[in-house]
């Protein structure tokens, strides 16, 4: 079967609380921070100026990535998950090749990243994308976000 990557749409708001809140709660705790995005992706992330992006296969929501804006010309890539049963097929890469073309036709220069070094597969996609640790990270509103990344444009 073939995986697409595609804007989200009215609809997908269950699949992103969903695929987001199965992974984050096979690894760590879900904090106050991620059930403000989850429970209502459309007010924090979609009409701040972001973008949500869903990967499909056979009709079906199998991954999901959010671009949350930060500041001028800077967007984090968050909230990015791909469900059990479709991991290791590209899913997660797609979403990511997906994500920098957005935020690159977005205008933006910077991408930054939070998260957990226990992930060593995302660690992985991450690095292999052009990712590089932040030299002075930031506070982070999660208590899981010990790696801070960024890719410059």
């Amino acid at each position: 079967m073939t995986i697409c990557v595609r804007d989200f749409r009215a609809g997908d708001e269950s699949a992103f609380h969903d695929i987001n809140r199965e992974w984050i709660e096979h690894y760590f705790v879900l904090e106050a921070k991620d059930l403000e995005m989850l429970c209502d992706p459309r007010r924090h992330i979609l009409d701040r100026g972001g973008a949500i992006l869903i990967a499909e296969e056979a009709g079906a929501a199998i991954g999901v990535v959010a671009l949350s804006p930060m500041t001028e010309g800077c967007i984090e890539l968050a909230k990015m998950g791909v469900r059990p049963l479709a991991q290791g097929k590209g899913a997660g890469r797609l979403l990511v090749e997906a994500a920098l073309a957005k935020a690159r036709e977005m205008g933006m220069s910077r991408v930054y990243l939070e998260t957990n070094s226990r992930l060593a597969p995302a660690l992985s996609l991450y690095e292999r994308a052009g990712f590089r640790p932040v030299p002075d990270p930031y506070p982070s509103p999660y208590a899981r976000a010990d790696v801070q990344l960024e890719l410059f444009m």
